[in-house]
């Protein structure tokens, strides 16, 4: 039985975007209801994290935490903390919102390796570039992350590493390369983690997958 607690990222303002990603209509449904299926398939009923009150019948919403001097732009590192400070479990995914096309297999893959480490943060790396909002956090990060966030940095990696004691950092296409993972979908790595940050974005996508097969 998984004791990992999961969080869904929806708490972006979508400028480029022009609307809210996480009401896009998908093959027929909001992009919420996709990545919540996600993670329902690993066995894990995700809480959203935002001022997202309008999501709130989606699945819980855990809104943004009150932070000293007022600080109301800390952006995703906000939603993480909110999340790590409620969390009862040790170790807790997280996810953006807008990642329609991550495997579940990886996410699954991800956790077996996160419970197996017990590392403060378990992040992947694609190109050569970390991704910091699919990736495994343990709830001791908090304290760090709040200071840092009321100090004023608000980069969700540097923040990450300055608060943890032990980083699990791995190259996805190595990984993948090396056969390590089963039944993995067709498509490069570094596919799985495109955000779709503008329309034309998010309507290429549609066109690739008009099902939205998980």
């Amino acid at each position: 039985m998984l004791t990992m607690r999961a969080f869904l990222l929806a708490g972006g303002r979508s400028r480029r975007m022009g609307r809210d990603k996480a009401h896009l209509d998908l093959a027929g449904q909001p992009l919420v209801i996709h990545m919540l299926t996600k993670l329902a398939a690993l066995g894990l009923d995700a809480r959203i994290c935002g001022n997202r009150p309008d999501l709130a019948h989606f699945a819980p919403v855990l809104p943004d935490p009150d932070l000293a001097g007022g600080e109301t732009s800390a952006g995703p590192l906000a939603g993480i903390l909110a999340a790590l400070e409620a969390s009862d479990s040790v170790l807790n995914l997280f996810l953006a919102v807008d990642m329609p096309a991550m495997p579940i297999e990886f996410l699954g893959w991800m956790i077996d390796r996160a419970e197996l480490t017990q590392a403060s943060v378990t992040i992947p790396f694609v190109t050569g570039r970390a991704q910091p909002l699919c990736g495994i956090y343990h709830r001791s990060l908090a304290p760090g992350v709040r200071r840092s966030i009321e100090s004023g940095e608000h980069r969700v990696f540097p923040v990450l590493l300055k608060s943890a004691h032990r980083i699990d950092a791995f190259d996805v296409e190595s990984i993948v390369a090396a056969g390590a993972m089963d039944s993995l979908p067709a498509g490069r790595p570094h596919e799985w983690f495109r955000n779709l940050n503008t329309p034309q974005e998010f309507a290429l996508y549609a066109a690739q997958h008009p099902s939205n097969k998980l």
